[in-house]
């Protein structure tokens, strides 16, 4: 049996296609897609599956019972297909390779972000320094004062 089987709701960046690609694994199912689309500028993903009745049934079964930690299903709808279907064991490195290039990207702006805190970090020290510097040339500045007009005290006695 194929199906497409489309997941609608806060669907996006909660690990959903990972855990789909969990189930279908621990069904043994044998062709297994899954893309995050928009539809009607709201997000979605599509499934695609294809093996015996029975293990697609349960399938269907499970994504309709359990969901990812962080997403909110408003609605799955189930259609027949009659496309090809890639072998699960292609999209598990097709899904690996799409999300090295996702780390490699936020990593990327990781990397600049770390960079301009850096940047701040040392301008903020800078000014410390610089003021704490001032301070300190007080505080040496009245001690003299002070230790001198002891000194004419004592020298008094």
């Amino acid at each position: 049996m194929k199906l497409k089987i489309i997941i609608k709701g806060k669907v996006h960046g909660v690990g959903y296609r990972p855990f789909l690609l969990g189930l279908a694994e621990s069904l043994e199912i044998e062709r297994f897609f899954a893309d995050n689309v928009e539809i009607d500028s709201k997000q979605a993903v599509e499934v695609l599956v294809d093996d015996a009745d029975d293990k697609v049934n349960a399938f269907i079964d499970l994504i309709k019972r359990k969901k990812p930690e962080n997403a909110e299903v408003e609605g799955i709808d189930v259609e027949g297909y009659d496309g090809s279907v890639m072998k699960t064991e292609s999209y598990y490195r097709y899904l690996t390779a799409m999300q090295l290039a996702k780390i490699a990207t936020y990593g990327g702006k990781m990397l600049k972000k770390q960079d301009e805190t850096i940047k701040v970090i040392r301008e903020e020290g800078k000014k410390t320094r610089k003021e704490l510097g001032a301070k300190i040339d007080s505080v040496k500045e009245t001690v003299k004062e002070e230790s001198e007009k002891t000194r004419v005290e004592l020298g008094k006695m």
